[in-house]
């Protein structure tokens, strides 16, 4: 779509079911100082892509995660855009993105009673934790932390389940699963996805030891039910350093690797990331 001032925005897709991550690109032959944005109500970055700057022989171009949560209404959403040329007025653009529903299957499963009926004390903990990853995920670094393609946590691994299902847990229906699992023997090395700043690393009541990583600009990739943890708060880690060992740790029926994604708030389909060409 045009944007005047001899900008175009696109987007890799214009329908997407909840759960999914799409990627916009806005480009420029004129510079441009900044690229303001709104995925329906929520705040979206764009970053200048590219090795050289965001400059290509088209010109700038800026990209952008839109994720779409796993629970977000289906229906019609605009993505707006404002950017700010180096010389004129603010340019304005817009696009219409639909959202489908997911379509997500139900599961039933056997857990320990502690994890589907706690206790007063268990309660209070699992709450204050989820509190705290709610403050952490409304944090946006304004830096971009990682470089190139976002890769499967372990390796030889190309494929993951349960996103999304909705679980019955000892006959009680439970939240939905806002990440992808990945069967692993105990011990095995499990990776960072992409480089960032770890803020998390330590057990949580729920998913176990548990380490998150800031990636910047929204980004956040969570690994979750570790038999042990290898780095600590404020570590900055390249993309593929060892996080921890893959446990059984938590709320679990076997030893897996949970690995989530939140991207400004919404909680996606992990695996979509590997799949998008950044820079």
């Amino acid at each position: 779509m045009a944007c005047g001032s001899g900008a175009a925005l696109s987007i890799n897709a214009s329908s997407v079911r909840q759960g999914g991550l799409l990627l916009a690109q806005l480009t420029s032959k004129a510079p441009v100082t900044s690229v303001h944005a709104k995925w329906d109500t929520q705040d979206i970055s764009f970053w200048q892509s590219g090795a050289s700057g965001g400059t290509s022989t088209r010109g700038q171009v800026w990209r952008a995660f839109v994720p779409v949560d796993l629970e977000k209404p289906s229906g019609d959403y605009a993505l707006k855009i404002e950017m700010q040329p180096q010389e004129g007025q603010p340019a304005p653009c817009q696009l219409t993105i639909h959202v489908t529903t997911g379509k997500f299957a139900t599961e039933s499963l056997k857990v320990a009673p502690q994890f589907v009926e706690p206790n007063p004390e268990q309660l209070a903990r699992a709450k204050a934790e989820q509190q705290r990853l709610h403050e952490i995920y409304g944090t946006v670094t304004p830096e971009k932390l990682w470089r190139g393609k976002f890769r499967v946590p372990l390796t030889g691994v190309t494929s993951g389940a349960n996103f999304g299902r909705r679980r019955v847990l000892n006959g009680q229906a439970s939240s939905p699963h806002t990440g992808v699992d990945f069967p692993a023997p105990t011990g095995a090395p499990v990776h960072a996805a992409q480089a960032g700043r770890v803020v998390l690393a330590e057990p949580l009541y729920f998913a176990g030891n548990t380490v998150l990583i800031d990636h910047g600009l929204g980004v956040y990739t969570l690994y979750g039910h570790l038999s042990e943890i290898s780095v600590k708060v404020g570590d900055a880690v390249a993309a593929g350093a060892i996080l921890g060992k893959v446990g059984a740790t938590g709320r679990v029926t076997g030893p897996h690797l949970h690995w989530g994604l939140v991207i400004d708030g919404a909680r996606v389909n992990a695996l979509q990331i590997v799949s998008l060409p950044l820079i």
